[in-house]
C-alpha cells in the first residue's frame, strides 16, 4: 500500500497514521521525523537541513523533497508507505509525482481527513504538555489524575504556543493557504477520498481501514 495522509492540524491525521502503519505493517513518514532522522545520522542532505534550521529559515523544497525520495528508495519502503502530511505544496506533490513515476511506484490512495473548525481549535487548544518528560494530555479527552500536574513525573503542565487558539487560527489559514489546493490536485487524479474526522477515535479507525480497503475505481 502506497498512501498520503492529508488534513489540516488536529484532524488525527498522525493518531491514525500509526494505527495504519502498524495495521498494514507499512513504514510511517513524516517530514518531521525525516529531518530528524538526518540531522542525528549527518547524511549530506541532513547537513543541509540543520543549516537552514539553525538560521530559522524553512527548509527548502528541493531538501524535504529529498530526503523523502531517500527514504523510499531505501528496502524499508519496498512493500508500500505511508506519507503522514507529505506533500505540503503543490510544488511539493509535483516533484514527488516525478519521482514515483520514474521509480514505476504508484500511489493507491491520498486521504483528506475533513473536521469543522471549530473543533480542530477545540482539540488544539485543549492540549497541555509537560515541559519535563513531554507527556501530552487533553483536558477533555485524556485529562491528567491531577489538573493541571503531570501524572508520570509530578510537573506542571503547560499550552505550548503552538496550542493557543490564536495560534491554531494562524497555522489554519496557512494550510488554507498552501496545502488545501492539493485536495483538487488529487481529486483530478482520482485517488483522493475524503473521511469525517469527528468522533471517537475507534469509529474514525473503522470508517478508515472500510475506505483503504474497498476496491479503486479507475
Amino acid at each position: 500500500m502506497r498512501v498520503i495522509f492529508l488534513g489540516p492540524p488536529g484532524v488525527g491525521k498522525g493518531t491514525q497514521a500509526d494505527f495504519i502503519a502498524q495495521k498494514y505493517s507499512i513504514p510511517k513518514l513524516s517530514t518531521g521525523d525525516l529531518l530528524r532522522e538526518s540531522v542525528a545520522n549527518e547524511t549530506e542532505l541532513g547537513k543541509e537541513a540543520k543549516g537552514y534550521m539553525n538560521r530559522g529559515e524553512l527548509v527548502p523544497d528541493d531538501v524535504v523533497v529529498g530526503l523523502v525520495e531517500e527514504k523510499l528508495s531505501s528496502p524499508q519502503c519496498k512493500q508500500g508507505f505511508l506519507l503522514d502530511g507529505f506533500p505540503r505544496t503543490e510544488a511539493q506533490a509535483d516533484q514527488l509525482s516525478r519521482y514515483l513515476v520514474s521509480t514505476e511506484k504508484e500511489l493507491d490512495r491520498v486521504v483528506y481527513f475533513t473536521l469543522s473548525k471549530d473543533e480542530i481549535i477545540r482539540r488544539i487548544s485543549g492540549r497541555r504538555s509537560c515541559p519535563d518528560c513531554k507527556a501530552v494530555y487533553h483536558l477533555e479527552s485524556v485529562p491528567p489524575q491531577k489538573d493541571g500536574v503531570c501524572d508520570v513525573c509530578g510537573k506542571s503542565l503547560i499550552q505550548r504556543n503552538d496550542d493557543k487558539p490564536e495560534t491554531v487560527e494562524s497555522r489554519l489559514a496557512v494550510y488554507q493557504e498552501q496545502t488545501a489546493p492539493l485536495v483538487e490536485y488529487y481529486k483530478t487524479r482520482k485517488i483522493l477520498l475524503e473521511l469525517d474526522g469527528a468522533g471517537l477515535v475507534s469509529a474514525v479507525q473503522e470508517r478508515l481501514v472500510a475506505l483503504l480497503d474497498q476496491p479503486r475505481v479507475e
